[in-house]
């Protein structure tokens, strides 16, 4: 999923704890999950960033040619505005769109 087009919520949002055991049958195995998703959110994000970023970026080291540029702002400004990876995560985990599996499960059912 696209995090540009994510329907999460920009704020924090109470949801029912047992909710995010539905699926796997253990909080601690979805928080896992959640986070894991977060992080290669998170990682996508900022690789986008520094490759818009890059473009802006002088050569100089000059302090006194620092100038702000508007278009530089208006891109980070919207990277702020954009939902957390972590409320992108569980929105993404909640409505079933995370793809995931337990290698140590799938060893037990192969072995019963």
């Amino acid at each position: 999923m696209d995090y540009k087009k994510s329907k999460a919520p920009t704020n924090t949002v109470t949801h029912n704890l047992m909710d995010f055991c539905n699926e796997t049958g253990n909080i601690y195995e979805s928080v896992v999950i959640m986070s894991k998703r977060a992080n290669q959110i998170s990682q996508k994000m900022k690789e986008d960033l520094s490759k818009k970023l890059k473009e802006f970026a002088s050569t100089n080291d000059n302090l006194e040619e620092t100038f702000e540029n508007r278009e530089q702002i208006e891109i980070s400004r919207y990277y702020e505005k954009l939902p957390k990876p972590s409320l992108m995560a569980a929105d993404e985990f909640l409505h079933h769109d995370i793809y995931f599996r337990n290698p140590a499960k799938d060893k037990e059912n192969l072995h019963d």
